[in-house]
């Protein structure tokens, strides 16, 4: 076996590992992952995004976290996006439908998440033809993309499965048929100049490293060790949204506490202002993770101590210069945190530290709202695009419609789309601060 796919097994059982070990690995920072500068945007004003993969992707929950910072956040304005998750699929059945399921909906960037399925859940070495012609699927794929249109492409690495919950055949022999994938993926994505998402290599320690703070038993794959939970789902899109070159600003509030002056950057506007208080009006929101009450564990949540997601793409600051005391409690929503005034001085993380904030409500409705949407798109694609192959060939007679169907369509689609933003409305909320006696 290569060892530099040996050095990526999980082990099956519980390493026994010492409590010194355990606690240095829980105790892990964020740091390990992506703390570099990231690489530059690839997203413009007024961008269509495809994103695309197999039932990973037609799951429409990363596709959701993505859709949702890209519309929230706004890493560009006027971004769009559009999922094409097909379950069961693979480079070779996605290629033949690029045309004709991607193609009427011109996007300009798209994002790729393939290989569960290529490597036909076995060892390497009985892989063989399937790893070839993954590698020459996505060469096309590339070649593909770029006629119709698509500026930017992401080809990503496909998930490592479960140490524990995968059960079509062992970890031991299919994660390193996965990762050889992934160095494939990252081999094509570098010979034709395109960016490459390490979904693999990113999924793998942060799964390590998680199952080592939060117990062995603490599933990242899910509970078939293929399709993720919310928290895996979470990993594949701070691992694709920084392949686009998110940069994570939304936003500085900056705060003279003995003038009671505030300002802010694009995307907030200041109300009033005092002393103790000011009141802000926010088009921009960070992003968020409402609680649900029906979402399966592990959430999302629960990966945040694991990811730099808040560090890295969802850093909302506040800035509070002057502060009157040592000590200071800072009030935003219901909730409140005391920060020293040193802290204070060189800013924090309002996104990180606020999990509950006035946003989430609004937030929640938009999520639901794109659940529907992206529903909309699975049938749009999987059932009304890709039946006029079929209406074509059996009603030739009929082939005048193909066009005025593929409008529609796609019309449909954007239209679900403007309904789901139309749920951001601005936000008006208020902080306040006050001494710590």
């Amino acid at each position: 076996m290569n060892p530099k796919h040996e050095s990526m097994k999980l082990p099956l059982k519980k390493p026994a590992l010492p409590r010194a070990i355990l606690a240095a690995l829980a105790a892990f920072t964020t740091a390990s992952l992506l703390h570099a500068a990231g690489p530059a945007n690839l997203l413009r004003p007024g961008d269509h995004v495809a994103v695309c993969g197999d039932s990973i992707t037609e799951q429409k929950r990363y596709s959701i976290y993505m859709e949702l910072y890209l519309m929230a956040c706004q890493p560009a304005a006027n971004l769009e996006m559009v999922q094409f998750g097909w379950n069961g699929d693979t480079t070779w059945g996605f290629l033949e439908r690029i045309p004709q399921n991607v193609g009427p909906f011109a996007p300009q960037v798209a994002t790729t998440l393939y290989g569960m399925n290529d490597g036909g859940y076995l060892a390497a070495d009985k892989a063989a033809d399937r790893i070839q012609r993954f590698r020459t699927s996505l060469e096309d794929m590339v070649k593909s993309f770029r006629e119709i249109g698509v500026r930017e492409i992401i080809i990503a690495s496909p998930p490592p499965v479960d140490p524990v919950t995968f059960k079509r055949n062992t970890p031991e022999a299919y994660n390193p048929t996965l990762s050889m994938l992934g160095d494939i993926a990252r081999d094509v994505a570098e010979k034709n100049k395109v960016r490459f998402a390490d979904v693999n290599g990113i999924m793998t320690d942060a799964m390590k490293r998680a199952k080592a703070a939060k117990g062995w038993d603490y599933q990242v794959a899910g509970d078939d060790g293929v399709h993720p939970g919310s928290n895996g789902h979470l990993i594949i899109a701070y691992t694709l949204l920084k392949a686009l070159g998110c940069d994570g600003t939304i936003g500085t509030l900056t705060w003279d506490c003995a003038t009671g002056r505030a300002q802010t950057t694009d995307g907030h506007r200041i109300l009033s202002n005092t002393r103790a208080a000011i009141e802000i009006e926010s088009t921009r929101y960070p992003y968020c993770f409402p609680e649900d009450p029906q979402e399966r564990a592990p959430t999302a949540r629960s990966i945040l101590d694991i990811i730099p997601f808040n560090e890295e793409l969802n850093r909302l600051m506040l800035v509070v210069k002057n502060a009157p005391a040592q000590k200071m409690r800072v009030t935003w929503g219901g909730h409140s945190r005391v920060y020293s005034a040193a802290e204070l001085e060189k800013g924090i993380n309002l996104a990180a530290d606020f999990l509950d904030n006035p946003f989430c409500e609004n937030f929640a409705r938009v999520i639901a709202a794109a659940r529907i949407q992206q529903d909309y798109e699975t049938d749009g694609v999987r059932i009304l695009l890709h039946s006029l192959n079929a209406w074509a060939k059996h009603f030739p007679e009929e082939a005048r419609l193909d066009a005025p169907r593929r409008r529609m369509v796609v019309q449909k689609a954007a239209d679900y789309y403007a309904a789901t933003k139309s749920l951001l409305a601005p936000v008006k909320h208020t902080l306040r601060i006050s001494p710590v006696k």
